[in-house]
């Protein structure tokens, strides 16, 4: 387990399972014992930014803003609302792109910045993750001879996972025995960030409910809000459809509901727009987030003309980011159950 750093992780798609890698001349083997400590070693490194751009295809990106991303038409203020108030209730966040380097860690570290000051990053640590920190390991189907180490036990409802890519393609990644039990663990309450190969949301049920994963579709449905980047024809990056995954649930009677994700946002590239559809399952995610209907439609007005204020004023750095976020709940936000 590690404290998140903040920063985008690799994107190196070099790794194609465990034991074997290419290196800059040729692949390289190891046995299990040197690649969990290869694995450890990386993990540690790429959090303290030690690899030099293109080492093993490790390269540098700069960090956004939120802010940024709306000025750049990634996303616009309407939609970043709408996932501000998701985020900010600790709703998992899966940011997919079927391309590499369309932009996945930078949006999914710029989005994090909606979480509250109060809640607990961890960010797995890859193929060397052991679930010793996590009470429920066992009972989510991790196997270990290891006891859960003596500390405080995190608390879901206050507890954010990041994965840096759900992959095979590093030992930092999160993959296998590893994403199965993170993604299980979105049913107890643990709130998750993570990015993942894909192009659609059809796309990313396919990968992890495929072998090595095989995760059921009711698993699956606690996946939260999956976004999908792509790039516009002059080679912009959009997010050209946004989904809220609607976690299996129990009626009065005891009796299983599944319902089928919900699309929240497209975007049209006639005009370079997006289209929103939020309003159909407002009562939802006003539930979801423990918030009136009423009150949740008023609260995204609100913030969706904050961050278009920020945005028109060229407030786009990242800190400076940061702080109006923080500041935003002084100047009156609705708050949930007022």
């Amino acid at each position: 387990m590690h404290q998140h750093q903040r920063g985008s992780p690799p994107s190196s798609k070099s790794f194609s399972r465990a034991g074997k890698f290419p290196g800059p001349s040729g692949s390289i083997w190891i046995d299990p014992v040197r690649f969990r400590r290869l694995a450890a070693w990386l993990t540690r490194d790429v959090a303290e930014g030690r690899f030099r751009p293109g080492f093993w295809g490790f390269h540098q990106t700069r960090a956004r803003s939120a802010v940024e991303l709306i000025r750049m038409g990634t996303l616009d203020a309407e939609l970043a609302a709408l996932v501000w108030l998701l985020v900010e209730a600790r709703l998992p966040l899966i940011v997919a792109a079927r391309a590499p380097r369309v932009g996945k860690s930078t949006t999914l570290n710029a989005l994090l910045d909606f979480l509250p000051p109060s809640v607990s990053r961890v960010e797995l640590a890859g193929a060397a993750e052991d679930f010793q920190w996590l009470p429920e390991a066992a009972s989510l189907g991790w196997r270990s001879e290891r006891a859960v180490v003596s500390r405080v036990p995190p608390r879901p409802d206050s507890t954010y996972l990041i994965a840096a890519e759900l992959s095979n393609h590093l030992p930092v990644y999160t993959w296998g025995d590893q994403a199965r039990i993170a993604i299980r663990a979105l049913s107890l309450g643990y709130g998750m960030g993570a990015t993942i190969h894909a192009g659609s949301l059809e796309e990313v049920f396919g990968v992890l409910g495929a072998p090595p994963l095989r995760l059921s579709a009711d698993e699956l449905s606690w996946l939260g809000v999956v976004l999908i980047l792509g790039l516009s024809p002059t080679g912009e990056r959009r997010m050209t459809a946004v989904h809220y995954v609607r976690p299996v649930a129990r009626d009065v009677h005891g009796h299983l509901q599944r319902l089928g994700p919900a699309v929240l946002a497209t975007w049209d590239p006639a005009r370079d727009a997006f289209e929103h559809f939020g309003w159909g399952v407002i009562t939802e995610l006003a539930e979801r987030v423990e918030r009136k209907a009423g009150d949740f439609e008023l609260e995204q007005r609100r913030r969706a003309e904050y961050l278009g204020g920020l945005a028109d004023g060229g407030v786009t750095g990242v800190a400076e980011v940061q702080a109006a976020l923080r500041g935003y709940s002084l100047e009156g936000s609705v708050q949930p159950g007022n």
